[in-house]
């Protein structure tokens, strides 16, 4: 497997590729999930009501104990971050999910896979790590205020300690675009080369316990983008010092 996404199509000069129509079946699966949770909605709950009570209520109760009254403005956006990674981690474990072929003029004899795990492309990863670091600064420019947001950074109390300091922090910021991205993208890609490796191998029977390791690992990765996002978001709209 090449580290790129295969292009399939183009609409209009622009590039349509299999993790880009992963992620719009990703889309798909959790916007039905969220009209069926919603119609699903009694006293007596089912099980999807259930679960879909304890995500919320398990990152909406690590924010109120992290960030007390500012979880209301955190959590949703962890819960976002968690539903569309664990979605698109636990979709691409799909027997059959690279089976489907797309032949192009470019593709060869055997085409390409028509789907590919969202959160092995790059360029996904790098766009949900960017979502997550400009939305941290936005509510703390809203939170703490201009004037307390670049004193974060650049600051001449104690010259020029604390402006050394800032600008490590600043340092920090920038990294974690790399960090959120490459984390991601890293186990993702990694755990589709030993599945298709397995496949390769044996389609029945020996990649049934690597499934269900790559589906630890799909949950833990949603995890740890979720409560990250969430632990920065606390770190950068509290106003002590």
């Amino acid at each position: 497997m090449q580290i790129s996404p295969d292009i399939l199509f183009s609409i209009m000069g622009f590039p349509v590729t299999n993790t880009v129509v992963a992620t719009l079946l990703t889309d798909i699966v959790i916007i039905a999930l969220a009209v069926l949770v919603s119609k699903a909605v009694v006293l007596r709950p089912g099980n999807l009501q259930n679960a879909a009570e304890a995500v919320i209520d398990y990152f909406k109760d690590t924010a109120e104990n992290i960030a007390g009254e500012r979880a209301s403005f955190i959590y949703p956006w962890a819960v976002s971050f968690f539903l569309f990674i664990v979605v698109s981690n636990i979709l691409a474990q799909v027997p059959g999910f690279e089976s489907i072929r797309f032949h192009t003029s470019m593709s060869g004899r055997d085409g390409v896979a028509f789907l590919r795990a969202a959160t092995s492309d790059l360029n996904l990863t790098l766009a949900l790590a960017v979502a997550s670091v400009i939305a941290t600064h936005c509510l703390s420019i809203k939170h703490t205020g201009i004037k307390g947001y670049v004193t974060r950074f650049i600051t001449f109390k104690m010259f020029p300690v604390f402006l050394f300091v800032g600008l490590l922090e600043l340092v920090n910021e920038l990294a974690k675009f790399f960090s959120f991205s490459f984390r991601l993208f890293g186990n993702i890609f990694a755990g589709e080369r030993v599945m298709g490796t397995m496949y390769g191998l044996c389609s029945i029977g020996l990649p049934l316990p690597f499934i269900a390791l790559e589906l630890m690992v799909a949950l833990i990765q949603a995890i740890v983008f979720a409560m990250l996002t969430m632990a920065f978001m606390h770190i950068m709209t509290d106003k002590s010092h």
